[in-house]
C-alpha cells in the first residue's frame, strides 16, 4: 500500500477508536465492561471513560505479566515510541527470541484493551496509564528505571550543566537545552558511552552496577567520595534533591544492554505435573470424597434441625459455636467454616428471622434431601463455584481489626469465583490423572493477574487459589490432587490431553514425578444456562461411582448395629431416633440405649413396631438383649403420665408416686400428692418431664384428653430463603443482545455528532445541540422534505435527555416530523416541540 492510499494516523483515541469495526469495538467492551455503565453517548464520551484512572487501573489489573511489563516500557520509552524502540527496550540488544516472537501480541493486547493507539511508528499508551506506570521518586517503576536526563537536569542551572557536557567529553554549546541533548544523545550512543565507560575508575562502575536494576537513587553527603565525584561529574549521576543522586534512564538502559526489565516473562510458567494416577483412581478417589461431602452436609443440617445456633448481635456465628460444631462433624474448625458456609450458599441454611434469631435449615433443605445423591452433589459444587463469600478467612480480622466470623459479614470477595474456576481450568489442561504441585499453579496464576497477585492483602489470589485446590478435594472436584472426570465436566471442559509416554504410570495406582509442557488453553466461564447443563453433565459422571445405599444393617449382641455403608433414608432415619452413633468411617455403629428406644417410643412407635422393624432390616438375628432392652423400656413407657395443671404426674401404682416424693432429685419439681394416684408440681410439664427422666423413670406426656402424646421432635425451618447472592467483580460482561444494542447507540451517537454541517449553521459551542427558533426550525424541515435533503437536529425527550440525530424528513403534519433517522436505523416521528433546532448537512457528509 502506498503512502498516499494509507489511511490517515488517528489523532485521539477516540480517532483510533472510529476506525475499528464493530467486532474489535464489541471485544473492547466485553473485556472491559465497565465502559458500557452507562452506555456512552459517542465514541469521543467512550475514549474519555476508557482514559479515567478507575477504568484504566481496572484493566492493567487483568494483563497479564508479559502485557503489562510492555505496557511498562511504553511508559518509560518516548512518546509517540515505534515498535522498534520498543522491541529494543523488551528484548534488548541480544533480540530474545521468545520476546520477538511475543511481543505483537502483547501490543495487539494494548490496543483491544484500548491502552495503547496509534500505528507501529507513533505508539502510544493512554495518558492515564502512563501517570500511573512512569517512574517517580513516590512510584518507581516496576522497571527500577530512574528519569531520563532531561527529566533529571530540570532545574539545574546553565552553567552546572556546561560543566557536565565539558567534563563528559563534548563540546560546550551556547544553551541548557542543546547541552542536554547532546549529553542524552552521548548516553545512546552505545560505542561513545563505551569508551566513556572504559575509563571510569572500578569502583565508580561498582556504584552504577548498584543501581543499574533500580531503584535508581542514592544518597550522597555534602562531599562525595572521589569515585561518587567521578560520576556527577560525567552526570552518570545525577543530583535529584540535597543528598540524593539518581542513575539516568539512558544510563542504566546502556548498562541494561537495552532491557527495559531485568527478566521478561513473555511465556507463562509452565504447570508442572507433580503425580500420575489412573484416571480410574482419582475417579473413584473424588467420588469418596463426594459422598463424604454429602454426609457432612447432612450431618451438619441435622445437628441444626430442631435450630441451630444463636445468630450474633453483628451477624455471624460465635467461635464457640464454630467449635461446638465442629466437634459435631469431627472435623477441624477451617473444615467446619468451609461446610457451614458452603450449606448457607447453596441456600440450605438461614438466619430464621424471628426475636430470638437463631441459624435453621431452610424449606429448601428438605427439598435438596429428596433429590438423588449426585444431583444434591451438583447443587453443592455449583454453588461453591459462584460463591464470592470466603471460608479462608473466618478467623481473619478486617480492616477494623474485627474478627471475621462464619456467616458473618466482610467474607466476600469478588474475585474468588474466578480464582477457583482459573485453578480448575488449568487442572483441566492437564492429562487425565495428573496432578499438579501447588506452587506452579500459583505462579502461573501470579504470572496471569501480576498486579492482583503481587500487591497487598498478602497475595489474597495466592490465598484464594490454595483454598480452592484444598476445597475442591473436600467436595470432589478432584481426586487426589487430579481433577475428575465429573470435575472437568461440571467446567464445560473438553476431554483431557493425551498422556505422554513419560507420564504413564508403570503400575495400577503408581505415581510417576514427571514435568508436564502442555499449555492449556483458558476456559470461559459458563452463563446459568450453560453451567446449569455441565452440572447436569456432572451429577450423570459421578452418579455409578457412588456407593449403593443399603437396606440392612448387621446388629450385635453388645447392643450396637453396623452400617456397612450409607442406608437408605427411611431407614437411615429410623434408625437415627432409635440408637446414637457411636463412630463413623467406613462402617457406622449405632449404639441402643434407654435414652434411645424411649426417645423412639415417644415418637409414636409401639414396641412391637421396633421389633419388627429391627427383624426386617438385620441380616443378623435380633439379640436377645436389644430385645429384652426394648420390652423394658416399653413396660415402663407411659406408666407415668404428665399433664398440665401447672403440671400433673398420674400413676396407677400409688406405691411409684410415694417413691417419686421421697427421692432427694425431685425437691425442685414442687410435687405434693393431690390424690393416691396423681401428684401435682409447680414445674411445667416440659421441664417436669425432664426431671423425671433425669431421675430413671420413664413418663409420657398427655393430652387435656388423657392420650398420649406422641412427641417427636419438630423439624425447626425458616421461612423462605433465597441464596445469598454473589457479589460481582465490578459490571457483568454484556451479553449479545445488550452489546449489540450499546454498539448501535454509540455508532448512533457518533454520527450525529461528527456528521458535517454546513458553514454557518454549525452552533457556536462544539458538540451542543443546535438551536434554531420555531419558525426557523418549521421552515427547514418543510424545505427538506421537498429535496430529499437529511439534517442534523438536536432532540430532547420526554425524560429531559438530549440527544443528537441525523433524520431525513418525510412529512410534516399536525406539529409533527415523520423522518428517516440515520442514527437509529428506523422511521421514527418526533413533536417538533420538542426539537430544539436543526442544521442542513454538507453536501459531502458520508
Amino acid at each position: 500500500m502506498s503512502t498516499e492510499d494509507r489511511p490517515p494516523a488517528p489523532r485521539s483515541l477516540a480517532e483510533a477508536l472510529r476506525a475499528r469495526g464493530d467486532a474489535a469495538l464489541g471485544a473492547l467492551l466485553r473485556s472491559r465492561p465497565d465502559l458500557i455503565t452507562p452506555v456512552p453517548t459517542d465514541l469521543t464520551q467512550l475514549a474519555t471513560r476508557a482514559g479515567t484512572r478507575a477504568s484504566v487501573v481496572r484493566a492493567l489489573e487483568r494483563l497479564d505479566r508479559f502485557a503489562l511489563q510492555t505496557a511498562e516500557a511504553l511508559a518509560v520509552a518516548a512518546d509517540p515510541a515505534t515498535y522498534d524502540e520498543l522491541l529494543g527496550l523488551m528484548a534488548g540488544d541480544d533480540a530474545d527470541p521468545a520476546v520477538v516472537a511475543a511481543l505483537p501480541h502483547a501490543v495487539d493486547l494494548l490496543r483491544q484493551q484500548a491502552l495503547v493507539w496509534g500505528d507501529d511508528d507513533r505508539l502510544r499508551l493512554v495518558r492515564t496509564a502512563r501517570e500511573l506506570l512512569a517512574p517517580s521518586p513516590q512510584h518507581p517503576s516496576p522497571t527500577g528505571l530512574g528519569p531520563t536526563v532531561q527529566e533529571a537536569t530540570a532545574g539545574m542551572s546553565p552553567g552546572r550543566i556546561q560543566e557536565i557536557v565539558a567534563a563528559a567529553g563534548l563540546a560546550s554549546t551556547h544553551d541548557s537545552v542543546s547541552a542536554v541533548i547532546a549529553l542524552a544523545g552521548l548516553f545512546t550512543d552505545r560505542a561513545r558511552m563505551a569508551a566513556l565507560l572504559a575509563d571510569a575508575p572500578a569502583d565508580s562502575v561498582e556504584v552504577l552496577e548498584r543501581l543499574v536494576w533500580g531503584p535508581p537513587y542514592g544518597q550522597v553527603t555534602a562531599d562525595p567520595a572521589p569515585r561518587l565525584r567521578w560520576l556527577l561529574d560525567r552526570g552518570l549521576l545525577l543530583p535529584t534533591a540535597p543528598g540524593t543522586v539518581v542513575l539516568p534512564r539512558e544510563v542504566a538502559l546502556h548498562l541494561r544492554r537495552g532491557l527495559a526489565h531485568r527478566a521478561p516473562e513473555p511465556v507463562p510458567p509452565v504447570v508442572e505435573t507433580a503425580a500420575v494416577h489412573r484416571p480410574q483412581v482419582v475417579d473413584s478417589a473424588a467420588a469418596g470424597q463426594a459422598y463424604t461431602a454429602l454426609a457432612t452436609v447432612e450431618e451438619l443440617l441435622k445437628d441444626w434441625d430442631e435450630g441451630g445456633p444463636a445468630v450474633l448481635r453483628a451477624g455471624g456465628l460465635s467461635v464457640r459455636d464454630l467449635k461446638r460444631t465442629a466437634v459435631a462433624l469431627d472435623v477441624p474448625e477451617p473444615a467446619a467454616a468451609f461446610w457451614v458456609e458452603l450449606a448457607y450458599a447453596a441456600g440450605l441454611i438461614a438466619s430464621d428471622g424471628e426475636a430470638d434469631e437463631r441459624y435453621a435449615a431452610t424449606p429448601a433443605y428438605d427439598e435438596w434431601l429428596e433429590q438423588p445423591p449426585a444431583e444434591r452433589w451438583s447443587r453443592l459444587v455449583t454453588a461453591w463455584l459462584s460463591a464470592t463469600r470466603t471460608a479462608g478467612l473466618v478467623g481473619g480480622r478486617d480492616a477494623k481489626d474485627r474478627t471475621l466470623s462464619a456467616l458473618g459479614p466482610g467474607l466476600d470477595r469478588s474475585a474468588a469465583p474466578e480464582v477457583r474456576h482459573r485453578v480448575l481450568a488449568l487442572l483441566a489442561g492437564l492429562p487425565e490423572g495428573a496432578a499438579p504441585a501447588a506452587g506452579p499453579v500459583l505462579a502461573r496464576l501470579r504470572w496471569e493477574r501480576p498486579l492482583r497477585g503481587d500487591r497487598r492483602e498478602d497475595d489474597l489470589r495466592g490465598r484464594l487459589a490454595e483454598w480452592a485446590l484444598s476445597e475442591a478435594e473436600l467436595l470432589g472436584v478432584t481426586g487426589r490432587g487430579a481433577l475428575s472426570a465429573q470435575g472437568r465436566a461440571l467446567l464445560g471442559a473438553p476431554a483431557a490431553p493425551a498422556p505422554g509416554p513419560e507420564a504413564e504410570p508403570s503400575g495400577p495406582g503408581d505415581k510417576l514425578p514427571v514435568h508436564h509442557h502442555h499449555r492449556p488453553a483458558p476456559l470461559t466461564a459458563l452463563s446459568p444456562a450453560e453451567q446449569a447443563v455441565a452440572s447436569a453433565a456432572a451429577a450423570r459422571l459421578l452418579a455409578p461411582l457412588l456407593p449403593e445405599p443399603l437396606d440392612h444393617v448387621l446388629l450385635q449382641a453388645d447392643l450396637t448395629a453396623v452400617a456397612p455403608g450409607p442406608l437408605r433414608r427411611p431407614l437411615a432415619d429410623m434408625l437415627g431416633v432409635l440408637a446414637d452413633v457411636e463412630s463413623k468411617g467406613g462402617a457406622t455403629v449405632y449404639r441402643f440405649t434407654p435414652g434411645s428406644v424411649r426417645r423412639a417410643l415417644d415418637a409414636g412407635q409401639a414396641a412391637s413396631d421396633l421389633h419388627a422393624f429391627l427383624a426386617a432390616h438385620s441380616r443378623t438375628p435380633v439379640p436377645q438383649p436389644l430385645a429384652y432392652l426394648i420390652d423394658d423400656v416399653a413396660r415402663r413407657h407411659g406408666h407415668l403420665r404428665v399433664g398440665a395443671a401447672s403440671a400433673y404426674v398420674r400413676c396407677d401404682d400409688d406405691a411409684v408416686l410415694s417413691e417419686i416424693l421421697a427421692d432427694k432429685r425431685a425437691a425442685g419439681l414442687g410435687l405434693r400428692r393431690l390424690a393416691p394416684t396423681v401428684l401435682a408440681a409447680q414445674a411445667d410439664p416440659a421441664g417436669l418431664l425432664e426431671g423425671l427422666r433425669a431421675m430413671g423413670f420413664a413418663p409420657a406426656a398427655e393430652s387435656a384428653e388423657g392420650d398420649v402424646l406422641i412427641t417427636r421432635a419438630l423439624a425447626h425451618r425458616t421461612p423462605p430463603r433465597i441464596a445469598p447472592e454473589p457479589v460481582p467483580d465490578g459490571p457483568p460482561v454484556p451479553d449479545d443482545t445488550l452489546l449489540a444494542a450499546a454498539l448501535r447507540a454509540i455508532r448512533a451517537g457518533d454520527l450525529a455528532s461528527t456528521t458535517p454541517r454546513k458553514p454557518g449553521t454549525a452552533p457556536a459551542g462544539n458538540g451542543e445541540l443546535p438551536r434554531t427558533g420555531a419558525a426557523e426550525t418549521l421552515a427547514t424541515m418543510q424545505a427538506a422534505v421537498l429535496t430529499g435533503e437529511a439534517l442534523w437536529i438536536g432532540y430532547v425527550n420526554a425524560e429531559g435527555a438530549a440527544s443528537q440525530r441525523v433524520i431525513a424528513p418525510i412529512r410534516v403534519e399536525g406539529g409533527f416530523v415523520t423522518a428517516y433517522d440515520h442514527t437509529a436505523d428506523e422511521v421514527r416521528t418526533y413533536p417538533l416541540h420538542r426539537i430544539t433546532g436543526v442544521a442542513e448537512l454538507a453536501d459531502d457528509a458520508g
